[in-house]
């Protein structure tokens, strides 16, 4: 991979933390230190157990609004400068961040050292950046963004016990500027069902929870804990009806057979949310389809990138944070960015089962997608956002038509495996294949299947992911064999934060070929 080439115009830019806190997208979040891990941890760099020892674990946390969910309107010819700026915040984040983790005797011998030495000088430091995208925007004839300073400041605070109340931790925000709705997909099949309002699909406290509130603090000191659990089998069906369809729905499905990344195509980038800026993901992806995405990748990169998909003309790439099992086994980054050093630990598992699958709207014929459609369904910072935009479905095979979770892991039963199910966003503005805060050209159809108005019903692109998976279980208090999506390192590694990324690129005609089929109520693959 290559090195960040991106120019930055003042030293703080270019610091580079080993302990990286950065969000993924652009300067807000919960940052988040393990003061004291659980003495039975392992050592793992940074977060490991042998740097801090003791009986029960203190966290504090450091709130910052989400700069670049705020930023709906963003001239094109700003964008590159104002995602290098976003990525400045995240810096800024980090450092803050890594200073929290080292500076716990200061803070036991201070009751104001968070404020004065890091919170304030934090407030400051986002000021500058703030106003260098406000410049940024106005210099290309962009509308301003107002007063970007209400912004900078951030707050800490001293936190109880992580994961004892509704399982997503502390939740500030109400992800302003992105999409509130949410997408139910139908278990078993994966077409897709959409619900508004960022509907809730798990119930914390239905059935019984693995050591109740008790943090266990996960093999890497930050997550996940025994109440971000769930015996499937205790919780009561919440899986909605499917819309009624009318005369003019489109009935049919396109299957692409892509594989599973057995190939173990990785990298911690993220070339929608942040182009140009290596590790700006803070976590690992497993990739399939495209076979050429990392941060530097263009569209051209993607039509001379190959595909691992058997259709050679799907050329789009899929890509979602890899799931970890915490049995004490690390992997082969558990020193690196991304991964160990941001407590991304555990032993990377491959699904069992990848599909993928076009689907088609309940109310109206599908277009094609355009060229290079951008979209990213779920939200990687729901502990910082709140569950506005919130896509995650966590169930079990077995049980997919009747309960799917967004804000606990589910414990499957003997001889089911576990299940993680994407709905994407089924409408599109007719214009735009991205927008500046990644979510307003896309947006998911309502309660009833009906697109907003101005926008476009497309294929919508369904996911299920299949794993193998030894239950989790607690043993003399502690949580053993858990497993966890990989995330930003203040988001706890909760449920909710599950999110995939998509690219649309197609050769042959094949987007128009997808949406043919599926308006015409074939099964295609």
């Amino acid at each position: 991979m290559g090195r960040n080439t991106r120019k930055r115009r003042t030293p703080l830019a270019t610091k580079v933390i080993a302990a990286s806190a950065a969000l993924a997208l652009g300067g807000g979040g919960l940052i988040w230190a393990n003061f004291y891990a659980s003495a039975h941890e392992s050592n793992s760099g940074p977060w490991g157990g042998d740097r801090i020892k003791s009986a029960s674990a203190q966290v504090a946390t450091i709130s910052c609004p989400d700069v670049g969910q705020q930023l709906t309107d963003v001239p094109g010819q700003a964008r590159t400068e104002v995602d290098g700026e976003l990525a400045n915040l995240d810096r800024q984040i980090t450092d803050a961040y890594q200073r929290l983790a080292t500076t716990r005797d200061a803070q036991a011998q201070d009751a104001s050292f968070v404020q004065n030495s890091i919170l304030r000088p934090l407030q400051d430091q986002r000021k500058v950046i703030l106003d260098r995208i406000r410049l940024e925007i106005s210099r290309v004839g962009g509308t301003d963004p107002g007063d970007l300073d209400t912004l900078a400041a951030c707050t800490g605070s001293p936190a109880d016990q992580t994961g004892t109340g509704t399982g997503t931790g502390a939740q500030t925000g109400t992800g302003a500027g992105g999409q509130t709705g949410s997408a139910q997909p139908d278990p078993g099949s994966t077409d897709g069902q959409q619900q508004s309002g960022g509907q809730q699909t798990g119930r914390p406290g239905d059935g019984q929870q693995p050591g109740g509130g008790q943090n266990t603090g996960g093999q890497g000191g930050n997550g996940p804990v025994a109440a971000d659990f769930v015996d499937i089998t205790t919780v009561q069906p919440n899986v909605p009806p499917k819309p009624a369809r009318n005369r003019s729905a489109s009935t049919g499905t396109f299957t692409t057979r892509c594989g599973v990344n057995a190939n173990k195509n990785h990298n911690t980038d993220n070339v929608i949310v942040a182009p140009g800026v290596t590790n700006g993901a803070h976590h690992l992806h497993d990739y399939v389809g495209n076979q050429k995405v990392d941060a530097f990748a263009s569209n051209d990169t993607f039509l001379r990138g190959g595909t691992s998909c058997q259709n050679r003309d799907d050329l789009s790439s899929y890509y979602w944070p890899v799931v970890r099992v915490q049995d004490g086994s690390q992997d082969f980054d558990q020193d690196k960015d991304g991964g160990g050093k941001e407590g991304n630990v555990g032993r990377i598992l491959t699904p069992a089962q990848a599909q993928i699958k076009y689907v088609g709207s309940p109310k109206s014929k599908v277009v094609a997608m355009p060229q290079f459609l951008r979209i990213i369904t779920g939200d990687a910072k729901t502990t910082t956002n709140g569950l506005a935009n919130a896509n995650a479905h966590w169930s079990c095979t077995g049980f997919e038509d009747k309960v799917q979770l967004t804000e606990q892991y589910p414990i499957c039963p003997q001889g089911s495996r576990m299940v993680r199910t994407f709905a994407f966003q089924s409408c599109w503005d007719g214009q735009n294949i991205d927008s500046a805060n990644h979510r307003t050209h896309v947006a998911f159809a309502d309660a009833d299947g009906n697109c907003p108005a101005g926008f476009k019903a497309i294929p919508q692109l369904t996911m299920r992911l299949v794993y193998d998976i030894t239950p989790p279980s607690l043993e003399n208090g502690q949580l053993k064999n858990a497993y966890a999506v990989d995330g930003f390192p203040e988001q706890l590694h909760k449920p909710a934060t599950d999110h995939d990324d998509f690219i649309s690129v197609t050769t042959g005609g094949l987007a128009s070929k997808i949406a043919g089929c599926v308006n015409s109520g074939r099964r295609c693959a």
